[in-house]
Parts: C-alpha cells; sequence; structure tokens
C-alpha cells in the first residue's frame, strides 16, 4: 500500500523538461507553416500544441551537438593492468538520417583492448548516444565512435560494429520493412582476423 506522502507525490507530479526557449520559439514556428504548407490546420485541437513539442522533440533528439564525446570518457578513466578485450553489447541506438531527417534505429556492439586503462561502462553507452543525437548517415556514425575511443582511450584496438532499420528505406522510397544495415569500423588488434572474429562470435553468442 503507498503511504499517504506518496500519493500526495504522485498526484502533484510534474514533468520539467529543460530546452532553450529561443530555439524553441524559433521552431514551433518553422512546424506551424510546415503543418500548413501540408495542408493541415494547426489551429484544431489535436496540433495546437503539436509545433511546440516537434521543437522540443528535435532539441532532445540532436542533443548530441551540445555535448562532448571524449569528455565523457575522460571523466571516468582507471589505470589498470587489464589488457583483454572489454565488450559492450546490444547498446540501442537512435539516429536520423541527415538526408531525410527520418529515424534510424537498431543496436551497436563496442569493444576495445585496454592499453593501461579502462573506462566507466556506462560511458561507451553514452558515447553512442552523443554521436548518435545528431543528424546522421550510419556510416559516419560508426566511425566516430571508433574514433573518439581510440582517441580518448589509446587502447591497443577498437571494434564497432552497428546493425539498424532505416525508416528512409521501410516508409517511403523503396519501402523494404526488412532490410537491415550493418557498418563496422577497426583500428589496431581488430584488423587482425584472429581478434576480430573473437569479437564477431561474442556478437552472435547468446551468452547467460
Amino acid at each position: 500500500m503507498l503511504d499517504n506522502n506518496f500519493e500526495k507525490e504522485a498526484i502533484n507530479y510534474e514533468r520539467v523538461d529543460h530546452f532553450r526557449e529561443e530555439q524553441t520559439t524559433k521552431l514551433s514556428a518553422v512546424y506551424r507553416e510546415v503543418l500548413q504548407d501540408i495542408g493541415e490546420n494547426p489551429e484544431r485541437e489535436g496540433l495546437i500544441k503539436t509545433p511546440e513539442r516537434v521543437a522540443k522533440a528535435m532539441q532532445f533528439m540532436t542533443q548530441g551537438y551540445q555535448m562532448d564525446a571524449k569528455a565523457i570518457l575522460q571523466s571516468a578513466i582507471f589505470h589498470t593492468d587489464h589488457s583483454e578485450m572489454v565488450f559492450v553489447k546490444d547498446i540501442e541506438v537512435y539516429s536520423m538520417c541527415e538526408h531525410h531527417m527520418l529515424p534510424f534505429f537498431g543496436r551497436a556492439y563496442v569493444a576495445y583492448i585496454p592499453k593501461n586503462q579502462i573506462v566507466g561502462l556506462s560511458k561507451i553507452a553514452r558515447v553512442v548516444d552523443v554521436f548518435a543525437r545528431r543528424l546522421q548517415v550510419q556510416e559516419r556514425l560508426t566511425c566516430q565512435i571508433v574514433d573518439c575511443l581510440q582517441e580518448a582511450l589509446d587502447p591497443l584496438g577498437v571494434a564497432v560494429v552497428i546493425e539498424a532499420r532505416h525508416l528512409c528505406m521501410m516508409m517511403r522510397g523503396v519501402q523494404k520493412q526488412n532490410s537491415v544495415t550493418t557498418t563496422s569500423a577497426f583500428t589496431g588488434e581488430f584488423e587482425q582476423a584472429a581478434t576480430r572474429n573473437e569479437f564477431i562470435n561474442l556478437i552472435q553468442a547468446k551468452l547467460s
């Protein structure tokens, strides 16, 4: 049973998001015009707040432009003698294609081999988000993650594979709903077939 204080807090709950007011105002005006240009009525009940909602959504989905991925990694670096592969799999990826500004989404698989230092595991997922929360192409996104980890950690090697579905292919254009795009990038030790194959096998493995 909920206590009275918890019930009171739940009733009085108000979601608070932080957005740049000037940018929200400018974007809202633009999206209001878009609604008009496609033949909609921005004054009807369901659309009155839509321009502002979209303006805030766009700020959220492109927040990576205001974030420094390298600084995020450097905030949680620890010295260690560990020199075996560190692998983080199934990192959710949500981004937007720069060609049509439609979403693409999937999973990233990131590994590195330390050289005297490791990084907090959550920071790897945050770096993926930093670059994903920008207008992107999947090929560049993959390389940006690799380059950032290589520069910030100076490891023996970095490997990244991304598998994603693109709405620009699924709901417009060729309309191929089952297509999946895979991109990869490797540095250092992962350019060696044996190490790269170990990484690929870990992606495919169902570990308990």
